[in-house]
């Protein structure tokens, strides 16, 4: 163990201080945000802060839950970067068609057109920026697209768009519209401006855009091609040391004639977890209505057949919600099953841990109820910009909630810290279990250990999400932003996870203390190695420089490595269940563990490589394959996973009393096959012609309405409804089964036969 502990330390150590080099880099060479653009003529176009407080307006609307800025964002409205860059470049070369041979670009012989488009792409390329005075200079001729695209914006949000799924009034005044625009003209700028001492431009020449010269780079296609070889590389070096440490395993000498945990009866803050597992019953069905509405709004998206529901329930809002609730309810399962585990872990219960747990469970409230609502006032103009960033909207997918209740879910997490170090704390100084042998009580320690430190890091790890401001570059924002959404939410939560799941297995003495701690801390080794350093790949498009690019495609590569084993894992899960007929008590729990395993393979691995290499990145970004790979692996792996733990946690909670499980069962394979389904029907094919639309006419065409309107990208969009429907369905018979828990209608009788004397409580609150 000691040597495994070691690795573990240099793992994190080594990768953090890349992750923060990499981060210094970027920061020194991250796109200049102009003081002032000014015409060659002298005349200002954009002047000083606007750029600014164009990026606020825009975060006050919803941010990346109104179509996307650099590929990131929602998919209904379009790119805004790519979207400005294609109609400012046909301005251009439109007007000077019919300047130069009186016709349309169009109409122009090919050798007319690639004069102009040479042209233009000297025009737009060329790096004006003076870092003396912070002023670009630029040709008349952009300033007269500026001035074009501004209204053209002006029809979209303040006349509203039904193909985009904007109602009227979303920008509530001219001026506000013209600062979003110089925030949107920045952006693509930076697109395609040459970098200083590079052919690229600061973001590695995306978006795709034939037209000013946009083509993926020599480092596109090299790190490809180097990510793929380290992939097969670490796949055929973990299924060499799997099969040689297969023989190696400890296995239990024997299973137990009855539960172990039979005897257990709660303590008093486990039965106040409870109501946290009602919540997450609540917010699921809730998650998933909102789900159902905010797909609606790609084919309606003015209302719900007929309704006008955009009035009331605009798209950004359902779509901020859908995202929020869904984090929502996957963070409280977990951290209440850390809770209800923590006494199973010490065989002890601290003073006032019962209240602790309450005033937790009414903090975690307020932050849902305050930051849901703060968000619906902030897209439908009732707070200024600033007071938006601290009480509505950031704007910044997965981080959405405003400012202060941002704060008061990091004091949140850090009470839910205190709550379980003060009940662990016996555990890790082995004060628990006094029965144990010497090695079986060190190495159940050493799993404690693994769970302490995952809990610090989940507690610690989202104050990344406060190391930005309102005003704070957009490049640098999205570096700290997916430390909180990869590194928070895939990193330190999976090795959370994964120590319960082995703890639980050990409690159950399904699997031996020894092979617990070591496969815990060698799959949290192993996860992180690429874990940490891969946070990159969702960088490389965002003004980073190549390094981003060069680690980040490595490092991504070197995360699926696991996950393509790990049917292992899920077979030994099935096993496990069929030990001893009392472990059937927890089949559905298990099984939905093992559901946990399929979905890492597939959504996690085979979707997320399927456009993670830089060269799929590049045409893919902010494409429907991303929300296949989003919907697969956040639902898949990490909503599945809450939702065994809760259900383990409801099992030990009386385990003697059979379930009726034909609701669950319906839950379990509903939502298993209504996710594929939406997956394979849906989200997967339409991903697909838009990866090819954006090969070959653009990124911009592959987000159009031109595109996306066409009748068989409609009728694929339609297809999500039997996926959605099977899947809704089988949600409504989980929080119905769950609700039965409460009512005792899924109970199916007194006691299932292996019921033993129960064994007095641990501690009692007082």
């Amino acid at each position: 163990m000691r040597r495994l502990w070691l690795g573990f330390a240099a793992v994190l150590t080594v990768s953090f201080l890349i992750l923060g080099w990499i981060g210094t880099r970027i920061y020194q060479e991250m796109p200049p945000i102009p003081d002032k653009f000014i015409t060659t003529e002298g005349v200002t176009l954009i002047d000083s802060g606007e750029v600014g407080e164009g990026q606020n307006v825009w975060q006050s609307l919803g941010g990346m839950q109104v179509g996307s800025i650099w590929g990131h964002g929602s998919y209904v409205a379009p790119d805004w970067t790519a979207d400005w860059l294609h109609r400012e470049a046909r301005f251009i070369l439109e007007k000077w068609a019919e300047e130069d041979f009186g016709q349309s670009f169009d109409s122009l012989d090919e050798e007319y057109q690639a004069q102009l488009t040479g042209r233009l792409e000297g025009l737009m390329r060329e790096n004006t920026f003076d870092a003396s005075s912070g002023v670009v200079t630029i040709d008349p001729v952009r300033a007269e697209a500026f001035e074009a695209n501004v209204k053209h914006l002006g029809t979209v949000f303040i006349d509203g768009n039904a193909d985009y799924a904007i109602p009227a009034g979303a920008i509530s005044s001219e001026e506000r519209l013209r600062k979003f625009s110089a925030f949107v003209f920045w952006t693509s700028w930076a697109a395609s401006t040459t970098r200083p001492g590079d052919i690229a431009s600061y973001t590695n020449n995306w978006p795709h855009e034939p037209l000013v010269g946009n083509r993926p780079t020599g480092d596109n296609v090299v790190w490809t091609g180097v990510s793929v070889i380290m992939l097969l590389a670490g796949i055929s070096g973990m299924a060499w040391w799997y099969a040689s440490r297969r023989e190696d395993e400890e296995k239990p000498t024997e299973i137990a004639a009855s539960d172990p945990l039979a005897r257990w009866q709660a303590t008093p803050s486990q039965k106040a977890t409870i109501k946290y597992f009602w919540t997450v019953a609540a917010l699921i069905f809730a998650q998933m209505g909102l789900g159902i509405i905010t797909a609606h709004y790609g084919v309606e998206g003015e209302g719900f057949y007929g309704f006008p529901l955009a009035e009331y329930l605009p798209y950004s809002v359902s779509r901020t919600w859908h995202v929020q609730i869904g984090l929502f309810w996957i963070a409280t399962a977990w951290l209440a099953a850390g809770l209800f585990i923590g006494p199973l872990v010490s065989n002890f219960e601290p003073k006032f841990q019962r209240l602790g747990v309450n005033v937790l469970f009414a903090a975690l409230l307020l932050v849902v109820v305050g930051s849901l609502a703060g968000e619906w006032l902030s897209i439908k103009n009732f707070m200024t910009d600033r007071v938006s960033f601290f009480f509505g909207h950031q704007g910044y997918e997965y981080v959405d909630l405003g400012r202060f209740w941002q704060i008061l879910l990091m004091v949140g997490l850090a009470l839910w810290l205190v709550l379980m170090l003060r009940v662990l704390w016996p555990a890790l100084r082995g004060l628990n279990e006094p029965e144990q042998s010497l090695g079986e009580a060190n190495s159940q320690r050493q799993l404690v250990t693994l769970l302490a430190v995952a809990t610090g890091a989940i507690a610690l790890f989202y104050g990344a999400g406060l190391t930005w401001g309102q005003h704070s570059h957009l490049t640098m924002v999205e570096y700290w932003r997916w430390w909180v959404v990869h590194l928070w939410v895939e990193g330190f939560f999976e090795v959370f996870a994964t120590t319960v799941i082995a703890f639980v297995f050990m409690r159950l003495n399904l699997v031996r203390p020894g092979l617990a701690a070591a496969a815990a801390l060698l799959s949290a080794t192993i996860f992180l190695a690429g874990g940490i350093i891969g946070t990159c790949h969702h960088l490389y498009f965002s003004g980073t420089p190549t390094v981003a690019l060069a680690w980040g495609s490595v490092f991504s590569a070197l995360e699926v490595v696991p996950l393509t084993l790990i049917g292992f894992d899920a077979t030994e899960d099935l096993r496990r269940s069929k030990a001893s007929p009392w472990v059937q008590r927890y089949k559905w729990p298990i099984y939905f563990f093992v559901a946990v395993a399929f979905w890492n393979m597939v959504g996690a691995g085979l979707f997320g490589f399927m456009i993670n290499p830089p060269i799929a990145l590049y045409y893919m970004q902010g494409l429907n394959t991303t929300p296949l790979h989003g919907h697969a692996a956040l639902f898949g792996v990490y909503g599945m996973l809450g939702i065994g733990l809760m259900l383990m946690c409801l099992r030990v909670l009386i385990p003697a009393r059979p379930w009726k499980d034909g609701m669950l069962r319906l839950g379990f394979w509903g939502m298993n096959i209504g996710l594929m389904a939406m997956c394979v029907l849906s989200l997967l094919p339409v991903g697909l012609l838009q990866t090819n639309a954006s090969v070959q006419n653009g990124y911009w065409y592959a987000r159009s309405s031109e595109f996306m309107q066409t009748d068989l990208m409609q009728t694929l969009r339609w297809m999500r409804v039997p996926g959605d429907t099977i899947f809704f369905l089988g949600a409504v018979a989980l929080v119905w089964f769950i609700l039965g828990l409460k009512t005792g209608h899924s109970f199916a009788g007194d006691d299932d036969g292996f019921d033993t004397l129960p064994e007095p409580n641990p501690g009692e609150d007082t």
